[in-house]
């Protein structure tokens, strides 16, 4: 068995195992912390492959468990869903101090940590994600919530998890499409963080789709230590975290438009990113060779990287309800270089011009 600690160095810290094999160890690790009863929040599918571990886990230290079952699907990450959960949680007696686990990806874990968050002002939470997407991102940094018809996330809170569990092996389970997804968000720290990390990701992707346990591990701890440190930075998303967003406001956006149907969020974040790097190019501090290393990069990871047939002034409206927007601005985080980026109102005639490059780009590619 390998495992990685990651530390997340905020007021209440917490750690981030990421590991091989480490499935079986969430009992002991949760021994010490003298919890008696737990909550599995989870869907059936993930629940036919992780299911038992995590149940004989749990046993072996003593822990009454309980599973609530979630559909597999954005659309259930709602308020409608979170309402269902609390009526469960009522029904089965779950008290302050029980312990909520959110066994899942992104939607699991999101919706299960604003049910943490919110039900008696607050239960003990604990991420144990099994897709690359949140292993590498939405499990860590304390941001829950649900969907809204206007937007992605648009209620929600900090609230951070006791601790992380991350096992790779539970990545062999996913279907092929899923882990490209994540790689979307793991290509993104590689443009954040440094030349280094980035040619690591290039050299190993072919490691990475046959499963090389050895490269996952070392491939999702870094992306885990540059998110902590971020995190570590900005709880609360003010300044720094920001960029962590990159590619996420027209990915967002793309995401709305069409739904929440047709793209895995990780797929639209690949189309932001390069929607992102040619308003960077517009606005004249990238060159093209910035955005030839998105397409060819992306694409070799299997994600899509052209606009669906969604209307420029559409794209432009539905920007204006992203999150990270303060009155009338449009905010992007945009690459100066590797490893460089910065956050900026960008004018809506710049946008316009990099998507119609985008259009464009789409007939070369």
């Amino acid at each position: 068995m390998i495992e990685r600690i990651v530390e997340v160095p905020l007021r209440e810290s917490y750690r981030i195992f990421v590991g091989s094999a480490n499935l079986s160890q969430l009992g002991e690790k949760l021994k010490q912390a003298s919890f008696k009863k737990a909550v599995v929040v989870s869907n059936p599918l993930i629940l036919a492959h992780h299911g038992k571990t995590v149940k004989g886990s749990l046993e072996k230290v003593g822990i009454e468990q309980y599973i609530l079952e979630v559909p597999e699907g954005e659309e259930h990450k709602s308020l409608k869903k979170a309402r269902e959960l609390y009526n469960e949680l009522i029904n089965l007696g779950v008290k302050r101090g029980d312990l909520i686990i959110a066994l899942g990806g992104g939607v699991i874990g999101d919706l299960a940590g604003f049910v943490a968050a919110t039900y008696m002002r607050g239960l003990p939470l604990v991420q144990v994600p099994t897709t690359l997407l949140a292993q590498v991102d939405s499990s860590i940094g304390g941001k829950v919530g649900v969907n809204l018809p206007q937007g992605k996330n648009f209620i929600g809170a900090f609230y951070h998890p006791k601790l992380v569990l991350i096992d790779v092996t539970t990545l062999k389970t996913l279907p092929a499409r899923e882990l490209r997804a994540g790689l979307a968000e793991v290509i993104k720290y590689g443009f954040l963080k440094d030349e280094d990390f980035l040619q690591f990701i290039e050299a190993e992707l072919d490691s990475i789709f046959q499963f090389n346990e050895e490269v996952l591990v070392r491939l999702i701890t870094g992306c885990c230590k540059i998110k902590a440190q971020v995190v570590a930075e900005d709880e609360k998303d003010t300044g720094v975290r920001r960029i962590l967003n990159y590619g996420h406001t027209i990915g967002h956006a793309i995401e709305t438009l069409t739904g929440y149907q047709k793209y895995l969020h990780g797929e639209a974040v690949a189309i932001g990113m390069v929607c992102a790097a040619l308003i960077a190019q517009e606005l004249g501090f990238a060159d093209d060779s910035l955005v030839k290393r998105h397409t060819r990069l992306l694409k070799r990871a299997g994600l899509p990287v052209t606009l669906p047939p969604v209307e420029t002034e559409k794209i432009l409206e539905q920007i204006e309800w992203d999150k990270k927007a303060q009155g009338d601005s449009r905010i992007f985080v945009l690459l100066k270089r590797i490893g460089e980026s910065q956050v900026l109102d960008v004018q809506p005639d710049i946008i316009r011009k990099a998507l119609g490059k985008h259009r464009s780009l789409e007939e070369q590619l």
